[in-house]
């Protein structure tokens, strides 16, 4: 049995882009869902979830930074990995998208080759490991690491994280005490596809912190090097 294609949803206003990013997905074995829009988006979403959206945030109809907040903010499609695509460079636009909740970011002019490559980087890090390799990471007596479940544990109550935040709290939690500098852990979600800002890991990790509550204390904040996770 052949096994099933990942969907991928890509809203964008530009029918040659919409076009494009079809083509090269699709040539990458994924299956393609695209809208010119928001309000047909939308109706989408509302029966079925993809693998993965690529999100536009210039919309004719809507506003792709409000859509990802609604999003995230909704128990059903909070774990639903965002890429945002926008022709906005500038870093204030970059951050509050991910503060929004988006997994990545490309802005336009893009390569295909890229997006292909970074839209299978944000796959890898929201699939859960093989059942059979389950098992617990554990911080001090509040904070467990279910690698089997991808999602934390916080004095035995689950917290919903995303895809790049539970990554984060892996590699910091597989390395208690170890400081890791945000170059590390850019390289270590990206690898060679990290055009990324470094202040990407400051907001993931912020929300990260928020998340945990109590726990979130444990990830220290070393200055001027970077971040490490201890009891």
């Amino acid at each position: 049995m052949l096994p099933q294609k990942k969907v991928i949803a890509v809203v964008d206003d530009e029918p040659d882009i919409l076009e494009l990013i079809a083509l090269h997905l699709t040539r990458a074995g994924f299956m393609v869902k695209s809208f010119a829009a928001a309000r047909p988006l939308l109706q989408y979403l509302g029966k079925q979830l993809p693998d993965l959206l690529v999100l536009d945030l210039m919309l004719p109809d809507g506003d792709g930074l409000e859509i990802c907040k609604s999003l995230k903010g909704e128990q059903r499609s909070s774990t639903l990995p965002i890429l945002i695509l926008t022709a906005k460079g500038e870093k204030p636009d970059i951050v509050l998208g991910l503060e929004f909740g988006a997994d990545d970011y490309l802005v336009k002019p893009f390569s295909p080759s890229e997006l292909v490559a970074r839209i299978k980087a944000v796959l890898r890090r929201s699939s859960a490991p093989d059942p059979q390799n389950i098992n617990l990471i554990r911080v001090g007596e509040m904070l467990a690491i279910d690698q089997g479940r991808h999602h934390a544990l916080v004095n035995g109550r689950a917290v919903e994280l995303t895809s790049t935040e539970f990554s984060i709290l892996l590699i910091l939690s597989r390395n208690p005490g170890w400081v890791f500098t945000r170059e590390k852990i850019l390289d270590a979600l990206w690898g060679d596809e990290k055009a990324v800002i470094d202040r990407t890991i400051d907001v993931h990790i912020r929300h990260l912190r928020e998340k945990l509550g109590p726990a979130g204390a444990l990830i220290k904040n070393i200055r001027g090097v970077g971040y490490k996770i201890e009891p």
